[in-house]
Parts: structure tokens; sequence; C-alpha cells
């Protein structure tokens, strides 16, 4: 029989590679902004309103024009390669304009003008309540909104695209190791992020926001060169199978009927807009609500600590923490295996005394997927052998409702407590790190249990768009509800963020409760969620 390249590990785990380190530089690009709300606000003017509308954007057109649906029609017509190069050209699209929106240049600029001007009442929208701009918004916002949404286009169908790039290759192989780790390197993309954005925003000692959006555009610049190296390989693959390539099913009308009227689909569709709401909108404002609630002072500016050489330092630290954590999981002998977990913790401790003799929010908030790239594969692998999804749903919706009561009633409690909040906020961020691996660990695997074979990928397609109305919503009232109860206050450092904390609780009650609805109507109905996957 020929040997083709997906018999070849190293070819498989390259085209891996190539798919997720382009995830990767889309992670980046997506928290861009997000360590640096206060330097926004006090460069472009942006408040925590104009900030979270900005923010919302990235998912407005796949949620009201319907974009997502229309990407899966694409790759389902297109396949893999061609919607792999297609997603990666608009994701840098759509930065460059949101990089052009926050760069010197457009200051003065007759765009700046323009979209002064313009733009302040979107027919329908405005009446809805649902416009992605409104009266007063700052032009720079608005014209970075346009870009961000352009750039959401290309993230979510590069998304849905990269799935369905791993099936092909690892199809019959080790596909829930590649898929674990995709989503692993993928998700140290905002660890990445939290800690380069503020860098290269002060880089030199003066402020530039642009920086920070331009090292994004630069890696996005890296992504499409990795997805045309894919698009060869893949070709390459296809000439030697003489096969056609894999596509998903349309996205056809006439499912929703069948969708729509089945409750389990109802009751996964909202733990997974409910859960997500509460933890994607909460990271584009978490490095603000750390600065907020935690006393930090810059060390000297001649110290070891304020240089940019522990800033790499740092990092690759942050590398050895995930790589370490992530290898234990797959060795066989046990020396190997306690040995590379105790690198991991080892250097897990390391990086957070570093943090903290940095005084930064961001180093501090960077640890939230170390902690999930760990265990990620382990909940994935006891779900396999074990099942215990429903139970596992309701012990993440737990950890979510106590971090963000921890943030909001516990963490302010130790302001002037420098060493005892930053420990407070250490263990709080990594604890809800956790608590979303539990999540795609129980939930994805359970949705084919729950809706019938023939419309598994329209059901899909329909929970990302329900997933993506959350998405656009929630970073919106967070600043909306931060601008109603901080009337008066202009440092954006001095922030209080105890009513949004709250409101994202609340999500994860209502995913609590839900959770515990599923675990009735499974063992009622006889679903198999509490079932392993393999028996």
């Amino acid at each position: 029989m020929k040997k083709t390249l997906r018999d070849s590990a190293a070819m498989r785990w390259t085209a891996l590679l190539l798919l997720a380190l382009a995830m990767f530089c889309s992670y980046i690009f997506m928290d861009i902004l997000s360590p640096i709300k206060d330097l926004m606000q006090e460069t472009r003017g942006w408040d925590s309103l104009a900030f979270g509308t900005m923010q919302g954007a990235e998912v407005f057109l796949n949620v009201f024009a319907f974009f997502l649906i229309f990407a899966g029609i694409i790759l389902d017509k297109m396949g893999v390669r061609f919607t792999a190069v297609l997603s990666a050209v608009v994701m840098l699209v759509g930065a460059l304009i949101k990089w052009y929106a926050v760069s010197e240049a457009f200051i003065g600029s007759s765009l700046e003008t323009w979209f002064t001007n313009n733009l302040n009442y979107i027919p329908v929208f405005d009446e809805l309540g649902v416009s992605p701009f409104y009266t007063g918004m700052p032009a720079s916002a608005k014209f970075a909104a346009c870009g961000f949404m352009i750039f959401g286009c290309g993230c979510e169908m590069a998304g849905i695209t990269v799935s369905r790039g791993i099936v092909k290759w690892f199809k019959g192989r080790e596909m829930a190791l590649a898929m674990g780790s995709e989503m692993a390197l993928a998700r140290l993309g905002v660890a990445t992020v939290m800690i380069f954005s503020p860098f290269f925003a002060r880089l030199g000692g003066v402020v530039s926001v642009s920086r920070s959006v331009a090292f994004g555009v630069v890696l996005l610049c890296i992504a499409l060169i990795m997805t045309i190296v894919y698009f060869f390989m893949d070709q390459r693959l296809d000439a030697q199978t003489g096969e056609a390539e894999e596509k998903d099913d349309p996205f056809k009308i006439s499912d929703l009927g069948k969708i729509l009227t089945d409750s389990g689909f109802w009751i996964v569709a909202l733990l997974c807009v409910l859960y997500y709401s509460a933890i994607f909108p909460f990271q584009k404002y978490a490095v603000n609500m750390l600065q907020c609630n935690l006393t930090l002072t810059d060390p000297a500016a001649d110290s070891f600590w304020a240089g940019n050489s522990i800033t790499y330092i740092q990092y690759i630290i942050m590398l050895v923490v995930a790589a370490a954590g992530f290898a234990s999981n797959f060795q066989k002998k046990a020396a190997a295996k306690y040995g590379l977990l105790f690198l991991s913790i080892g250097s897990l401790v390391v990086y957070c005394y570093m943090g903290y003799m940095r005084q930064s929010a961001e180093a501090i908030f960077a640890v939230f997927p170390l902690l999930a790239v760990l265990i990620t594969p382990i909940l994935g692998s006891y779900v396999d052998h074990k099942g215990k999804a429903a139970t596992m749903l309701i012990l993440g919706s737990l950890l979510l409702i106590a971090c963000h009561l921890t943030f909001a009633f516990v963490l302010p409690a130790f302001k002037g407590n420098d060493a005892g909040g930053v420990i407070v906020a250490y263990l709080t961020i990594l604890v809800l790190g956790s608590s979303f691996s539990l999540v795609p660990a129980s939930l994805w695997p359970s949705v084919p249990k729950l809706v019938d074979a023939k419309v598994i990928g329209s059901a899909y397609a329909l929970i990302f768009w329900i997933q993506n109305i959350g998405l656009w919503l929630f970073p919106l009232l967070i600043g909306k509800v931060l601008n109603e109860t901080n009337i008066g206050v202009t440092d954006p450092t001095q922030y209080n963020y105890t009513a949004p904390l709250v409101m994202l609780a609340a999500l994860g009650v209502a995913a609590l409760l839900l959770g515990l609805i599923l675990k009735v109507v499974d063992k009622k109905k006889g679903l198999g969620l509490e079932e392993p996957n393999i028996k």
C-alpha cells in the first residue's frame, strides 16, 4: 500500500503545527488591546463603553449578518486549504484597519473627521439597541470596530477550518491528542498577549498603543504564510490519496426545525453561551480589573524587574510551565511523568514570583491558561474513559461562580496588602483557568449524544452562532455597567468592578441550574452523558 504524507508522524504533526500556530496568532490579536485598556483611555479617550463596544464588534457580523453560517458554506464548497488561506487574509485585512485606527496617522485625518460625523445613528439597529456604534463614540474606536468586525469573520472561519483540517490529517490516529494540543497552543496566545502587548506599548519609555497592534499584525502576516505552506502540503496529500477534500455537511435551513425542537440542543446551546460569556468577555477587562483591585507599585526604573530582559525571561519560563505540564500527561514511565510535573509546578512558582516582583497586572493575569494547558488532556481522557460529563459541567459552573465572586468581594478586601492581594489573584485566576478546561472537555463531546447524527453539522453551526451572541453582548454590557457604576471616575485604575463581576457570577448560576437540569434529563432519557465515550 502506497504511503502518504498522512502516514508520516512528522508530516502529520507539521500540518497540525502550521494550523495551530495560525490560531495562536489569531488568539493574540483577538485580545491585543485587553491588557492596555487603561492606555486606550489615556491616549485615545476610550472610556469603558467605547472599549466594550469595540471589543464586542468582533463577532457583530457573525451574529447579525450570519457570516458564521456563510463561513460553513464556504468551507463546504471550497474545502479546507482554500478556506484556511482565505480566513488568514480576512483576519489580516481587518487587523490592518484596526492598526490604522489606533495609529498616530489617523489622528487629524479626513477619515477621523468622517467617522466623527457619521455612523452615529444606524437605522433599525439603534431602535433594537444592538448598534455597533453610538453618538459620541470616539472616531478611532468606530474605525477600529469596523476592522475588528472583519477580523472576527476571518477568526471564526479559521476556527471551524482548523477543526476540519485536524480531522482530515488525524482520522483513525491520535486525533484527541491533536485537538488537545491545538487548543493548548492557541490558549497560550492569551498568556503571550498579556505579557507582550503592554511591553510593546511602553517600549523605550514612550507610550504607543499602535505598536502593540502592529505586533499583532506582524504575527497575522506569519499566520498567513503558515496557511499558504499548509495549502501546498494539503494539496500534495490529496494528489497522493486521489481523494477529494473531505467537507462538512452543508448547513440546511430544513434542519432548523429538527434542531430547534430538541430540548437537548437548547440545554447545550444555552450552557455554551452562558459559560463562554462569563469567560471571554471577562478576559478583555481582567487586567484592568486587577489594576483597580491590587496595590501595585512600579519597581525602580533602574532595577532588574523594570528592564526589558525580564519580559523575555518570564515568557521562556511560562513556555516551560506549559510544555512540561502538557508533556507530563503522555509519559509512560512514572519518573518521567512526575519529573516533568515537578518541573512544571516549580517553574509556575518562579513565574508567579517574577510577576509579583514586576508588580504587573498583565503578567499576573497571564497565568490564566497555564493550568488549563496542564489539565485539559487529563480531563479529556477522563471523559473518554470514565464519563461524568454532566457532573464536570456542574463542577465547572461552581468554580466559575466562586472565582467571579472572589474577584468581586474578596480581592478588594486585600487592597493595601500587596502580597496577599497578588496571592489571592493568582489562585483565583488559576482556578478560573482550570474551570475553563472542564467545559470544553465535557460539553463538546456530549453534543453527538444529544442531537440526531444527521443534523450534527448544522447543530454545531447554530451553537457557535448562539455563542457569538453572548460574545458580542457581554463585552458591551460590562462596559455599560462599568460606566454607570463609576460616574465621575476619570482614573482608569480606580474603577469599582463589583457590579460587572456579580453579573458574570450570575451567568455561572444560570449555567449551574442548566447543568443540573441536564443531569436530570440525562437520567430520565438515558442519553449516556455520564457514561464514558470509549467503551
